[in-house]
């Protein structure tokens, strides 16, 4: 089955699988850069996949030539000399905050497709899922030092914990354009395919994931990201009581089954 809805007057697409959403950001003339309609389309569609029983992995990608621009700064109103900036607390505060907080607490596995360059809060929103694969074409770029700003969307704290806080302070600083090849091998993405196969690679890495251990699968989640602030003693409680909960679950008893019997397991996912 798949049932594909468009919502928010095409900013968004979802693509609706057996076991799995397909999101795709679908404002290709702005190189998929944010407007206030495109960011409650995107969170409404995080919601939805979330909400979703049957969905147990998300692919996020992009139409057009860029993954994502960031901010569309012709949607803010532009400062004159007799009119206040734009309220950039606020935008941040309403949309990409509250964005970046579902994506990194949902408990299925995202799995990002970058199908060109992702700028600003495009490159950080890529950096908050799980798994990114990218086009060879595609490029990471911190963009916020060249207008006066400060990376947002989780720029500051994605970006030292994966690459180093070196590389952070260059990349943040200078704003320099980075390749994927490049950003694969700093350890900012999971790997770098050709433009013809970054996206099948990318579906076929999401179908896997969405028939696999779900409840493991958002223990693993839960875990990694309690690493970046716990020490080692905690970091074992933590295990010790999630592995306690991954094996109650009818998967690990199918897992264990699936390899005595030498076949693949099917997994139902639940709890």
């Amino acid at each position: 089955m798949s049932d594909t809805s468009v919502i928010s007057e095409q900013s968004i697409l979802v693509d609706v699988k057996d076991t799995y959403h397909v999101i795709t950001l679908n404002r290709p003339d702005k190189l998929n850069s944010f407007n206030d309609e495109m960011h409650r389309a995107l969170y409404a569609a995080l919601e939805a996949a979330d909400a979703d029983e049957s969905c147990r992995a998300i692919l996020l990608t992009a139409n057009g030539k860029g993954f994502c621009a960031g901010q569309d700064l012709g949607d803010r109103v532009k400062p004159s000399a007799d009119a206040p900036p734009p309220d950039l607390t606020q935008t941040i505060g309403a949309y990409y905050n509250p964005l970046i907080r579902k994506l990194s607490s949902l408990t299925i596995p995202v799995v990002c497709a970058v199908n060109g360059v992702a700028a600003g809060a495009g490159a950080n929103i890529a950096m908050a899922c799980d798994i990114v694969v990218a086009s060879e074409k595609a490029k990471f770029i911190q963009a916020f030092a060249k207008i006066g700003l400060v990376p947002d969307s989780g720029g500051t704290y994605f970006l030292p914990r994966l690459v180093g806080s070196a590389r952070a302070r260059g990349l943040a600083l200078l704003g320099t354009p980075i390749s994927a090849a490049q950003a694969q091998k700093w350890g900012m993405i999971w790997k770098t395919a050709s433009a013809e196969t970054f996206l099948e690679e990318a579906t076929t890495m999401t179908q896997e994931l969405s028939v696999g251990p779900t409840v493991g699968l958002g223990l693993i989640k839960q875990a990694l990201i309690a690493s970046e602030d716990n020490s080692l003693d905690e970091q074992l409680d933590l295990e010790c009581d999630y592995q306690g909960q991954a094996g109650r679950t009818p998967d690990y008893l199918e897992g264990v089954t699936a390899f005595m019997e030498k076949r693949a397991p099917k997994y139902s996912g639940k709890a």
